[in-house]
């Protein structure tokens, strides 16, 4: 606004001084004629007084000269003068109107850089937004990255949730290598522990990162943007280039913008994460709770062939607990969650049902090979309880092939009916039940009558036989 008032001043100026200048040669045209009458007149009678014939002529000529040429001389430099100034002002409107056009160029710059960057953020906003994972917020990351510095190597690392180790999660390289900084750990950056950009012009100058020195591209250039989670400097975006390149001020904006919005969208993700994790883990053992399997089980059933349902039971639960105290008790349930996650296999859902009840879920086995694994599971108990220092504290398993048409509960009632006769015929050992109920050995063929269990009676609530049903001295021999 400023700079409109200027010109428009300038121009009012430069309009007066135009009517200033048309003025004055109205004035001197008209002064000018009329002098030149008078004098003439005046010079005509002086001359008929003083002389006659051609002499007068001669001397109303020079009187004319002595008058007028000095009034003539005085107006032609109020004109040259007037037309100065009138040359000042049209410069001076030139110079504004040139600084005018200059500013108005910087500033439609400044909008288109100032429109682009808005841009660029609004479609990474856009891109991080629809990112499900982690890793597909990586694979945004090195598109951006590849779109800011397509010439240069850059890489972003991110330190682990423990905020011990920094890695490299994204690269993106005109040759294919990434700059490969060699900081592990956040506290080694400068960038990170100042919470600052770092620039380096050279990577040989004294105050240029150590970590910059001695690769194997030689000396370079580089730039380091940190990257924030959650409030804490976690990360760096790292790009080098050739020694002395100057990397534009836009693209390190650029950078920032990335950090800031890459770093907010990882950093959601990993609390959404955890929560989801402290929803869904039970606190003891930290394996799955009883509502994450359900949700699991669905899955797992979707896409195996066969799946195999276990019950187990750490034996004699309740007199270890009154012996040794519950701290005891606590640390052998944790050490059985231990073995289980560690003799099974990864895809295996490791459960805490209830107390001191699991439940597993193996996906694509059947109850015979399910066996198998969970003779190891026995065998590996009574070694990390013997390495642990803990008293021997054995466990019963049940176990059932799932059919399809059979939903999770009745599923876990087969298995846990399954458990109960381990328990019965004296713990430490594996009962697979058929789909009739009826104990199975690896000899025997898993085939039965669909409605007798192991004992040849007639099962209830689906399959699963409640320990209350017992006769009272048959549960009672059999509570741990």
């Amino acid at each position: 606004m400023s700079q409109r008032h200027d010109v428009r001043t300038t121009e009012a100026e430069w309009n007066e001084a135009q009517a200033t200048a048309e003025r004055l040669a109205g004035v001197y045209a008209f002064a000018g004629t009329a002098l030149v009458v008078v004098l003439s007149m005046v010079a005509a009678f002086v001359a008929t007084v003083v002389a006659s014939g051609v002499a007068r002529y001669l001397v109303i000529a020079g009187l004319m000269v002595l008058c007028v040429g000095p009034i003539a001389t005085a107006m032609v430099i109020g004109s040259v003068k007037q037309q100065q100034r009138s040359h000042e002002f049209a410069k001076a409107l030139q110079r504004q109107l040139a600084d005018v056009v200059r500013s108005a160029e910087d500033e439609v710059g400044r909008r288109e850089v100032q429109v682009r960057r808005q841009e660029f953020e609004t479609r990474l906003a856009n891109a991080l937004e629809m990112a499900e994972g982690e890793p597909e917020v990586i694979e945004a990351v090195e598109r951006a990255l590849a779109s800011t510095l397509p010439a240069s190597p850059v890489e972003m690392l991110l330190a682990d949730n423990s905020h011990a180790h920094l890695s490299r999660m994204a690269s993106s390289s005109p040759t294919g290598e990434p700059p490969g900084c060699g900081i592990d750990s956040p506290d080694h950056c400068p960038a990170v522990r100042r919470a600052q950009v770092q620039r380096f012009g050279d990577s040989e100058e004294l105050d240029a990162c150590p970590k910059l020195r001695g690769r194997a591209q030689g000396r370079c250039s580089a730039v380091c943007v940190p990257v924030s989670i959650m409030g804490r400097s976690v990360g760096v975006i790292h790009a080098t280039g050739a020694p002395f390149e100057v990397f534009e001020e836009e693209t390190i904006q650029d950078l920032g913008t990335l950090a800031n919005l890459a770093g907010a969208r990882i950093g959601l993700l990993r609390v959404m994460a955890e929560t989801q994790l402290q929803a869904d883990t039970d606190s003891l053992t930290g394996l799955l709770n009883r509502r994450a399997l359900e949700n699991k089980v669905r899955v797992a059933r979707n896409h195996a062939r066969s799946v195999a349902i276990v019950m187990a039971d750490l034996d004699n639960f309740k007199q270890l607990n009154d012996t040794y105290g519950h701290e005891t008790g606590d640390r052998a349930l944790r050490l059985f969650a231990q073995t289980l996650r560690g003799s099974l296999r990864g895809q295996d859902l490791v459960c805490r049902y209830g107390g001191e009840e699991f439940a597993v879920v193996l996906p694509d086995c059947t109850a015979g090979d399910a066996r198998t694994s969970l003779e190891s599971v026995r065998a590996n108990l009574e070694t990390a309880e013997r390495d642990a220092g803990l008293p021997v504290c054995t466990a019963s398993f049940g176990v059932v092939d799932a059919d399809e048409d059979e939903d999770l509960a009745t599923l876990i009632g087969r298995a846990d009916a399954a458990l109960f006769e381990a328990k019965l015929n004296g713990r430490n050992r594996i009962v697979v039940h058929n789909a009739g109920g009826k104990a199975v050995t690896p000899e025997t063929p898993a085939t039965a009558a669909p409605n007798e269990n192991g004992n040849g009676s007639p099962t209830t609530n689906g399959g699963r036989r409640g320990r209350s049903e017992m006769p009272s001295i048959v549960a009672a021999a059999a509570t741990d």
